[in-house]
Protein backbone atom coordinates (compact mmCIF):
# COMPACT_ATOMS: atom_id res chain seq x y z
CA UNK A 1 0.00 0.00 0.00
CA UNK A 2 1.73 3.31 -1.23
CA UNK A 3 0.22 6.68 0.60
CA UNK A 4 -3.41 7.04 2.49
CA UNK A 5 -6.57 8.03 0.24
CA UNK A 6 -8.80 9.65 1.72
CA UNK A 7 -11.82 7.98 2.92
CA UNK A 8 -10.16 4.62 4.00
CA UNK A 9 -9.39 2.94 7.08
CA UNK A 10 -5.31 3.34 8.18
CA UNK A 11 -4.02 -0.08 8.83
CA UNK A 12 -0.88 0.23 11.19
CA UNK A 13 2.05 -2.61 11.98
CA UNK A 14 3.00 -2.39 15.47
CA UNK A 15 6.54 -4.80 16.10
CA UNK A 16 8.36 -6.23 18.59
CA UNK A 17 10.15 -9.43 19.54
CA UNK A 18 7.94 -10.19 22.64
CA UNK A 19 4.36 -9.10 23.95
CA UNK A 20 6.37 -5.62 25.15
CA UNK A 21 5.60 -3.58 22.14
CA UNK A 22 1.41 -4.34 23.35
CA UNK A 23 2.05 -1.35 25.50
CA UNK A 24 2.14 0.85 22.32
CA UNK A 25 -0.90 -0.79 20.86
CA UNK A 26 -2.93 -0.17 23.66
CA UNK A 27 -1.46 3.54 23.58
CA UNK A 28 -2.38 3.85 19.37
CA UNK A 29 -5.59 2.35 19.72
CA UNK A 30 -7.31 4.80 22.66
CA UNK A 31 -6.05 7.37 19.90
CA UNK A 32 -7.31 5.80 17.09
CA UNK A 33 -9.48 3.70 17.93
CA UNK A 34 -11.02 3.74 14.09
CA UNK A 35 -7.73 1.91 12.54
CA UNK A 36 -7.20 -1.41 12.25
CA UNK A 37 -4.04 -2.08 13.86
CA UNK A 38 -1.62 -5.59 13.30
CA UNK A 39 0.55 -6.54 16.26
CA UNK A 40 3.52 -8.90 15.29
CA UNK A 41 5.62 -10.42 17.71
CA UNK A 42 9.15 -12.18 16.36
CA UNK A 43 8.65 -14.63 18.93
CA UNK A 44 11.23 -17.55 16.80
CA UNK A 45 13.75 -14.58 17.32
CA UNK A 46 13.03 -13.43 20.90
CA UNK A 47 14.62 -11.25 22.52
CA UNK A 48 16.15 -8.79 20.77
CA UNK A 49 18.30 -7.57 23.38
CA UNK A 50 20.95 -10.49 22.91
CA UNK A 51 21.00 -10.60 19.29
CA UNK A 52 23.44 -8.35 17.71
CA UNK A 53 23.57 -5.38 15.74
CA UNK A 54 24.49 -6.82 11.98
CA UNK A 55 22.10 -9.73 12.92
CA UNK A 56 19.00 -7.80 13.91
CA UNK A 57 19.07 -5.48 11.26
CA UNK A 58 18.90 -8.40 8.51
CA UNK A 59 16.19 -10.28 10.86
CA UNK A 60 14.23 -7.04 11.38
CA UNK A 61 13.97 -6.14 7.40
CA UNK A 62 13.65 -9.62 6.23
CA UNK A 63 10.34 -10.40 8.92
CA UNK A 64 8.99 -6.76 8.03
CA UNK A 65 8.63 -7.57 4.79
CA UNK A 66 7.13 -10.78 5.02
CA UNK A 67 4.71 -9.68 7.50
CA UNK A 68 3.60 -6.77 5.11
CA UNK A 69 3.43 -8.90 2.10
CA UNK A 70 0.49 -10.55 3.86
CA UNK A 71 -0.49 -7.76 5.67
CA UNK A 72 -0.20 -4.12 3.66
CA UNK A 73 0.15 -0.81 6.36
CA UNK A 74 0.53 2.32 5.91
CA UNK A 75 2.34 2.98 9.40
CA UNK A 76 5.34 0.71 10.74
CA UNK A 77 5.91 1.22 14.46
CA UNK A 78 9.07 -0.47 15.68
CA UNK A 79 7.85 -0.54 19.39
CA UNK A 80 11.06 -2.10 20.88
CA UNK A 81 14.12 -0.03 22.10
CA UNK A 82 16.48 -2.58 21.27
CA UNK A 83 15.44 -2.55 17.47
CA UNK A 84 14.96 1.20 17.28
CA UNK A 85 18.06 2.24 18.23
CA UNK A 86 19.56 -0.35 16.05
CA UNK A 87 17.39 -0.26 12.82
CA UNK A 88 15.48 2.40 12.20
CA UNK A 89 18.16 3.98 9.10
CA UNK A 90 17.72 0.71 7.70
CA UNK A 91 14.12 0.34 7.41
CA UNK A 92 13.18 3.89 6.94
CA UNK A 93 15.47 3.36 3.16
CA UNK A 94 14.18 0.24 2.69
CA UNK A 95 10.09 0.58 3.08
CA UNK A 96 7.65 3.14 1.23
CA UNK A 97 5.66 3.29 4.37
CA UNK A 98 5.99 5.98 7.30
CA UNK A 99 8.31 4.04 10.05
CA UNK A 100 7.83 5.85 13.69
CA UNK A 101 10.75 4.01 16.43
CA UNK A 102 10.42 4.01 20.00
CA UNK A 103 13.39 5.67 22.01
CA UNK A 104 14.07 5.84 25.95
CA UNK A 105 11.57 9.12 27.42
CA UNK A 106 14.89 10.40 28.42
CA UNK A 107 13.84 14.17 27.31
CA UNK A 108 10.30 13.98 28.54
CA UNK A 109 11.88 12.38 32.27
CA UNK A 110 14.95 14.81 32.12
CA UNK A 111 12.23 17.50 31.89
CA UNK A 112 9.85 16.28 35.48
CA UNK A 113 13.00 15.44 37.52
CA UNK A 114 13.30 18.12 40.06
CA UNK A 115 16.28 15.91 42.27
CA UNK A 116 18.08 15.79 38.76
CA UNK A 117 18.40 12.13 40.05
CA UNK A 118 16.86 9.80 36.56
CA UNK A 119 16.93 6.40 36.73
CA UNK A 120 16.92 4.54 33.75
CA UNK A 121 15.45 0.76 33.22
CA UNK A 122 16.54 -0.97 30.15
CA UNK A 123 17.20 -3.71 28.94
CA UNK A 124 21.51 -4.74 29.31
CA UNK A 125 21.24 -3.61 25.06
CA UNK A 126 19.85 -0.54 25.42
CA UNK A 127 21.71 0.55 28.82
CA UNK A 128 25.11 -0.15 26.86
CA UNK A 129 24.14 1.53 23.30
CA UNK A 130 25.74 4.56 22.19
CA UNK A 131 22.13 6.30 21.06
CA UNK A 132 21.67 6.03 24.60
CA UNK A 133 24.38 7.53 25.80
CA UNK A 134 24.39 10.22 23.29
CA UNK A 135 19.75 10.81 24.42
CA UNK A 136 21.54 11.51 28.23
CA UNK A 137 24.39 13.70 26.97
CA UNK A 138 21.94 15.65 25.24
CA UNK A 139 18.91 15.73 27.13
CA UNK A 140 20.07 15.14 30.43
CA UNK A 141 23.20 17.15 30.81
CA UNK A 142 23.20 18.00 34.83
CA UNK A 143 21.19 15.58 35.64
CA UNK A 144 22.76 12.20 37.01
CA UNK A 145 21.30 9.26 35.62
CA UNK A 146 21.35 6.13 37.33
CA UNK A 147 21.11 2.79 34.33
CA UNK A 148 19.96 -0.48 35.52
CA UNK A 149 19.96 -3.12 32.96
CA UNK A 150 17.42 -6.62 33.05
CA UNK A 151 16.69 -8.78 30.64
CA UNK A 152 14.75 -10.87 34.04
CA UNK A 153 11.79 -8.31 33.81
CA UNK A 154 11.29 -8.53 29.74
CA UNK A 155 10.53 -12.36 30.50
CA UNK A 156 8.35 -11.41 33.67
CA UNK A 157 6.28 -9.47 31.58
CA UNK A 158 5.88 -12.28 29.18
CA UNK A 159 4.75 -14.56 31.68
CA UNK A 160 2.28 -11.87 32.99
CA UNK A 161 0.36 -11.28 29.74
CA UNK A 162 0.16 -15.30 30.00
CA UNK A 163 -1.67 -15.23 33.44
CA UNK A 164 1.02 -15.65 35.73
CA UNK A 165 1.45 -14.04 39.15
CA UNK A 166 4.54 -11.93 39.18
CA UNK A 167 5.80 -11.53 43.00
CA UNK A 168 7.65 -8.54 44.71
CA UNK A 169 9.83 -11.32 45.50
CA UNK A 170 10.51 -11.73 41.88
CA UNK A 171 11.07 -7.97 41.27
CA UNK A 172 13.23 -6.88 44.92
CA UNK A 173 16.34 -8.23 43.15
CA UNK A 174 16.24 -6.74 39.65
CA UNK A 175 15.49 -2.87 41.33
CA UNK A 176 17.80 -3.38 44.49
CA UNK A 177 20.78 -1.39 42.29
CA UNK A 178 18.84 1.34 42.35
CA UNK A 179 18.25 1.86 45.66
CA UNK A 180 22.09 0.80 46.28
CA UNK A 181 23.53 3.73 44.53
CA UNK A 182 24.55 6.71 46.50
CA UNK A 183 21.92 8.91 44.67
CA UNK A 184 18.97 6.30 44.85
CA UNK A 185 16.60 8.15 47.61
CA UNK A 186 17.07 11.44 45.22
CA UNK A 187 15.76 9.55 42.16
CA UNK A 188 12.06 10.56 41.32
CA UNK A 189 12.02 9.73 37.69
CA UNK A 190 12.09 6.29 36.50
CA UNK A 191 12.43 5.77 32.55
CA UNK A 192 10.78 2.03 31.60
CA UNK A 193 13.12 2.34 28.57
CA UNK A 194 11.84 -0.88 26.84
CA UNK A 195 7.91 -1.27 25.37
CA UNK A 196 7.63 -4.59 28.13
CA UNK A 197 8.33 -2.53 30.77
CA UNK A 198 4.66 -1.07 31.03
CA UNK A 199 2.82 -3.90 31.19
CA UNK A 200 4.57 -4.01 34.73
CA UNK A 201 3.76 -0.75 35.82
CA UNK A 202 1.61 -1.98 38.91
CA UNK A 203 4.19 -4.28 40.25
CA UNK A 204 7.32 -1.56 39.25
CA UNK A 205 5.34 1.21 41.05
CA UNK A 206 4.66 -0.86 44.18
CA UNK A 207 8.48 -0.87 44.56
CA UNK A 208 9.32 2.26 44.70
CA UNK A 209 8.54 5.45 46.62
CA UNK A 210 5.47 7.01 45.82
CA UNK A 211 7.24 10.50 44.71
CA UNK A 212 8.97 8.32 41.54
CA UNK A 213 7.17 8.89 38.62
CA UNK A 214 7.31 6.30 35.98
CA UNK A 215 7.76 7.59 32.44
CA UNK A 216 7.42 5.71 29.37
CA UNK A 217 7.38 6.42 25.70
CA UNK A 218 3.55 4.74 24.65
CA UNK A 219 1.79 8.39 24.43
CA UNK A 220 4.30 10.16 22.97
CA UNK A 221 4.65 7.44 20.27
CA UNK A 222 0.85 7.66 19.67
CA UNK A 223 0.40 11.14 19.01
CA UNK A 224 3.45 11.24 16.61
CA UNK A 225 1.39 7.99 14.95
CA UNK A 226 -2.29 10.09 15.25
CA UNK A 227 -0.24 12.96 14.00
CA UNK A 228 0.66 11.29 10.29
CA UNK A 229 -2.66 10.57 9.73
CA UNK A 230 -4.03 13.94 10.89
CA UNK A 231 -4.80 15.68 6.92
CA UNK A 232 -6.78 12.42 6.15
CA UNK A 233 -10.25 11.87 6.86
CA UNK A 234 -11.00 8.56 7.47
CA UNK A 235 -14.37 5.95 7.29
CA UNK A 236 -15.41 5.17 11.26
CA UNK A 237 -15.70 1.73 11.44
CA UNK A 238 -15.35 -1.04 13.48
CA UNK A 239 -11.58 -2.43 13.90
CA UNK A 240 -10.06 -5.63 12.34
CA UNK A 241 -7.08 -6.14 14.52
CA UNK A 242 -4.41 -8.88 14.27
CA UNK A 243 -1.82 -10.45 16.04
CA UNK A 244 0.64 -12.20 13.94
CA UNK A 245 3.70 -14.29 15.02
CA UNK A 246 6.25 -15.58 13.67
CA UNK A 247 6.73 -19.03 15.36
CA UNK A 248 4.22 -21.48 16.50
CA UNK A 249 4.43 -22.36 20.20
CA UNK A 250 2.43 -23.29 23.19
CA UNK A 251 3.53 -19.38 24.61
CA UNK A 252 1.57 -18.45 21.69
CA UNK A 253 -1.33 -20.55 22.64
CA UNK A 254 -1.16 -19.38 25.97
CA UNK A 255 -1.13 -15.54 24.56
CA UNK A 256 -3.80 -15.33 22.35
CA UNK A 257 -6.91 -15.65 25.27
CA UNK A 258 -5.58 -12.56 26.80
CA UNK A 259 -5.16 -10.66 23.35
CA UNK A 260 -9.01 -9.81 23.73
CA UNK A 261 -8.23 -7.63 26.48
CA UNK A 262 -6.38 -5.40 23.45
CA UNK A 263 -9.49 -6.19 21.12
CA UNK A 264 -8.01 -8.76 19.21
CA UNK A 265 -9.71 -11.94 18.16
CA UNK A 266 -7.59 -12.49 15.25
CA UNK A 267 -4.05 -14.37 15.08
CA UNK A 268 -1.76 -15.66 12.70
CA UNK A 269 0.99 -17.61 12.18
CA UNK A 270 3.45 -16.51 9.54
CA UNK A 271 6.96 -19.23 9.91
CA UNK A 272 10.04 -16.85 9.37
Amino acid sequence: MSALDNKTIPRILIFDSGVGGLSIFQEIQKKLPFAHLVYASDNAFFPYGTKGGEELIVRVDKVLHAIIAVFPVDIIVVACNTASTLTLPHIRSHFVQPVVGVVPAIKPASALSKSRVIGLLATPATVSRPYTHELIRDYAAGAEVISVGSSDLVQLAENKLRGAEITGEQLKPIFQPFFDHPSGQKMDALVLACTHFPLLRHEIAAQFPAHVQLIDSGEAIARRVASLLETHDFVQSTPENWAVFTKASTGVDALVPQLAQFEIYNSRIIEI
